[in-house]
């Protein structure tokens, strides 16, 4: 009876060694972050990607000339775009859409800082959040944490464009009385406002392009820092 309890226990043990040895081979192939690693991987994404978002936009002509982000005066007011041009004033609507675009890329140029510091402050919980949180974890974390403040940023440089070529005087006085006259559905009479949300909407999707690389293509993860952190996060 001993002898085949013996046999039986060898049995079972010999699988279990073979596991275990897999076990370590996976573990040696692919080390657990520590926290502090998980941290920094994360920083260094962030870093990464926020800087490289808002390089690219800050370019002249990123926005004006992308078709997907290119910032147009609001569908609402698309038929008082075309009377405006009908009656010979299609060359100042076509420099009051330049200013609005070209607004929305110098405006890009005071997100660094603001990112830099929300990204300094990332606990260690906010970072295993994120690093488990699957594609655009980051630039959500990144949208509740400094949405407001880039807003804030944005906006003075965007009025500065704008009232380079007198579009928020002329949008303030036109659509006032416009959303006087009686029937008509009432439009937004603060263009800085809609051409700063404009420009965060863009910037976070370009963002969010950055962090979707990392995760997804490994050969984005460019440091041995990044590759660890996020080969341990494609395990989980």
């Amino acid at each position: 009876m001993n002898t085949r309890i013996f046999a039986f226990a060898l049995m079972l043990s010999l699988p279990a060694c073979d596991i275990l040895q897999h076990a370590v081979k996976i573990s040696e192939l692919n080390p657990i972050p520590t926290e502090s690693e998980v941290v920094a991987g994360l920083k260094e994404a962030l870093r990464n990607g926020t800087g490289n978002g808002a390089d690219m936009l800050a370019k002249p002509g990123a926005f004006f000339n992308n078709n997907l982000i290119k910032i147009l005066f609001p569908p609402e007011v698309a038929n008082i775009e075309q009377k405006l041009r009908a009656i010979g004033l299609g060359t100042e609507v076509d420099r009051a859409v330049k200013a609005l675009n070209e607004g929305a890329e110098k405006a890009m140029l005071q997100a660094k800082p603001i990112f830099v510091n929300a990204i300094s402050n990332m606990s260690f919980s906010d970072a295993m959040g994120i690093l488990k949180g699957g594609q655009g974890a980051a630039t959500n974390y990144l949208r509740n944490t400094t949405g407001t403040a880039l807003r804030a940023a944005f906006k003075p440089t965007i009025t500065e464009a704008l009232n380079s070529v007198g579009a928020t005087r002329y949008w303030g006085d036109l659509f006032s009385a416009y959303n006087k006259l009686p029937l008509v559905k009432p439009v937004n009479t603060d263009l800085e406002g809609y051409v700063t949300e404009k420009a965060t909407v863009a910037l976070f999707s370009e963002i969010e392009k950055e962090e979707n690389a990392i995760r997804s293509n490994p050969a984005k993860r460019g440091t041995e820092l990044l590759k660890k952190v996020f080969n341990y996060a494609d395990l989980q």
